[in-house]
C-alpha cells in the first residue's frame, strides 16, 4: 500500500501554444527518492516550478501532504514544507556559508520586526534556535571548515553543497533538487549523492530530483519517472524503468540496454 506525500493529477502546461506537459500524473511516496529523467526540454524543471507555484498549470491538480496546492502562494508552499535547489546556484555570493544557510530559515521566522529591532527574548531565542539548526546542517554536509568563508571564493562543488544545506535547514518534508550533480566530477558526484541519501535516510526527507547521470540515478533513486516531450513514458523502480522498451527508445537508447 502506497503512502503518497505528493500527488500529481493530470497536469498540463503550455507556453504560447507549445505543450510543455501533457496530462501528467504520478505519486511520490513519503520517504522515497524519486528521480525525474528525460531529454532536455522534456518539461522536468517546468514541473518543479509548478509544484512550487512559480508556474500555474493550465490543468490538473497537485496535492501535497493531503492539501491542494493550486491556491497557495510560493511562500506558503515553502512554509508548508517544500524546499528546493536550482540548476544554477542562487547563493548570496558575498555572504559566508553560514549566512547563506541561515537564509534558508527566513521563511520560518515568527518574530515581528519590532521584536527583532528591540531584541526581545522571543527574537533572541529564535536566533539561537536558527543558529543551532544551521550548525547541525553545516556539520552534516561537512561544511564546518568553510563555515565563515565567503561562498564566492569556494569551489563549485562546495557551493552546490551549500545550496543543498540552505534547502535542508528548514526541515522540508519534500526536497526538490534540480540537477544537484551537474558540473561535478565523478568523486564530487559520489559525495553529493551520499549527502542526498543521508538526508533521505537520517532526516526522513522525501526527495524529487532531476538528474542526467543515469548511473547515479539508478543507484540513488527508489522510484524513477521518465518524461519525453512533456509526456510520461516510464514510471516505476529503476529496474523496471531501465527495461521499459518505451524508455529505451525515447531516452536511454539501445546501447544502454546492451550494457545491462
Amino acid at each position: 500500500m502506497t503512502n503518497p506525500l505528493l500527488q500529481l493529477e493530470n497536469i498540463s502546461l503550455s507556453f504560447k501554444g507549445i505543450k510543455v506537459l501533457r496530462d501528467l500524473s504520478f505519486n511520490v511516496d513519503r520517504g522515497e527518492v524519486c528521480a525525474l529523467i528525460g531529454p532536455n526540454g522534456a518539461g522536468k524543471s517546468s514541473l518543479l516550478n509548478i509544484i512550487t507555484r512559480v508556474y500555474q498549470a493550465n490543468a490538473g491538480e497537485i496535492i501535497f501532504d493531503g492539501k491542494v496546492l493550486s491556491t497557495r502562494s510560493p511562500v506558503k508552499v515553502a512554509r508548508q514544507g517544500i524546499g528546493r535547489t536550482f540548476q544554477h546556484n542562487a547563493l548570496f555570493s558575498r555572504l559566508t556559508v553560514l549566512e547563506n544557510v541561515l537564509a534558508g530559515m527566513t521563511r520560518h521566522s515568527r518574530t515581528t520586526l519590532i521584536e527583532h529591532a528591540i531584541g526581545l527574548p522571543r527574537d533572541r531565542d529564535e536566533v539561537r534556535s536558527f543558529r543551532r539548526r544551521a550548525d547541525e546542517i553545516v556539520d552534516m554536509l561537512d561544511l564546518t571548515k568553510f563555515r565563515d568563508v565567503v561562498v564566492s571564493t569556494l569551489p563549485y562543488g562546495v557551493q552546490k553543497r551549500v545550496d543543498l544545506a540552505r534547502a535542508l535547514v528548514g526541515k522540508p518534508l519534500l526536497l526538490l533538487l534540480d540537477e544537484p550533480l551537474a558540473g561535478m566530477d565523478h568523486a564530487e558526484k559520489r559525495r553529493m549523492a551520499q549527502y542526498i541519501m543521508d538526508a533521505n535516510s537520517s532526516l526522513g526527507t522525501t526527495v524529487v530530483l532531476i538528474e542526467h547521470d543515469i548511473g547515479m540515478v539508478m543507484d540513488l533513486a527508489h522510484h524513477v519517472v521518465v518524461l519525453d516531450y512533456g509526456k510520461k513514458v516510464g514510471d516505476g523502480s529503476p529496474k523496471e524503468v531501465r527495461r521499459n522498451p518505451e524508455v529505451i527508445s525515447a531516452y536511454l537508447g539501445p546501447s544502454y540496454q546492451e550494457a545491462e
